[in-house]
């Protein structure tokens, strides 16, 4: 039998494991492939008044990122069957009204970088959000590129896997340097993304995300927010690369992504931003869910 990791229990809470409800502390072993390699994928969701916010984009991009690795899908991973899963556990926890939803997915223990076999667990961690509704945390929000390390352009970074090692080190470069996030390039120096969501920039009357193709994470706040953009009659919605020079020519920046919503970028170096879009944005945001 697996040796177990210790575990303070002091940091015991309840998780789902398995479709079972128990004590966090049991859980994960030295031999956890997601642990050893990376060997997972996961959904980070939001939870309001007992529904998951666009659940069947978060069930069907999981679905995707499963096979992709390829991993078995029991048979059972219905979506009617995760979303009981998920709301179950929020139940227990007593925070239904709002709450944050790690689902990890990972590959059962087994074999060193070849798998024995390609069958799953899930865990599925909550914790509760202070706020239902999307709102601006930060009213000033300055980033910077990161550079030390790139996204390739591969279908890969376009996943939620285990393995957000970048994502870790440009989040560490932006607390070493006082900044609220950093924007990660690819291996053509084009802006991709941020450490912590998908990337926006409005120039004139143009709203412009890079494409999947460039590298940047399948986001479902990226898909939510490019629909309800193009419901705005003034505001043309592009996918297109973006290069550094062209920040600076921007009127606006922000990220997004489930759990925050949109966060307004508001300095990058020496270059200042409006916020106007993404308040529009915010508020139509709000009243979709």
């Amino acid at each position: 039998m697996s040796r177990l990791l210790l575990i303070n229990r002091r940091d015991f809470f309840m998780i789902n494991f398995n479709g079972v409800i128990q004590d966090s502390g049991l859980q994960l072993t030295i031999s956890n492939r997601s642990f050893l390699y990376g060997d997972g994928v996961f959904e980070t969701l939001k939870v309001i008044n007992n529904k998951i916010l666009f659940f069947e984009d978060h069930y069907f991009r999981l679905m995707a990122s499963m096979r992709i690795v390829r991993m078995e899908i029991p048979m059972s991973f219905t979506m009617e069957y995760l979303e009981e899963q998920i709301l179950k556990l929020v139940e227990v926890l007593t925070i239904q009204d709002s709450a944050r939803v790690r689902f990890t997915v990972f590959r059962n223990e087994g074999g060193f970088y070849l798998p024995t076999d390609n069958s799953i667990s899930f865990v599925i961690q909550a914790t509760k959000l202070e706020s239902k509704k999307y709102i601006i945390h930060k009213s000033k929000f300055e980033v910077d590129l990161y550079k030390d390390f790139i996204a390739p352009k591969q279908l890969l970074s376009t996943l939620k896997t285990a393995n957000k090692i970048t994502h870790v080190m440009a989040s560490i470069f932006a607390k070493e340097n006082q900044l609220d996030s950093t924007l990660l390039i690819n291996e053509n120096k084009n802006v991709i993304e941020a450490a912590n969501g998908n990337l926006f920039m409005l120039i004139g009357n143009t709203l412009i995300t890079p494409p999947i193709t460039e590298g940047c994470l399948n986001g479902i706040m990226r898909k939510q927010i490019i629909a309800l953009a193009k419901q705005i009659d003034s505001i043309e919605v592009k996918e297109a690369a973006i290069s550094p020079f062209d920040l600076q020519r921007a009127d606006e920046l922000f990220i997004t992504n489930v759990i925050m919503g949109i966060q307004p970028i508001t300095k990058y170096r020496k270059k200042e931003y409006e916020v106007q879009l993404a308040n529009q944005l915010l508020e139509n945001l709000n009243n979709l869910i």
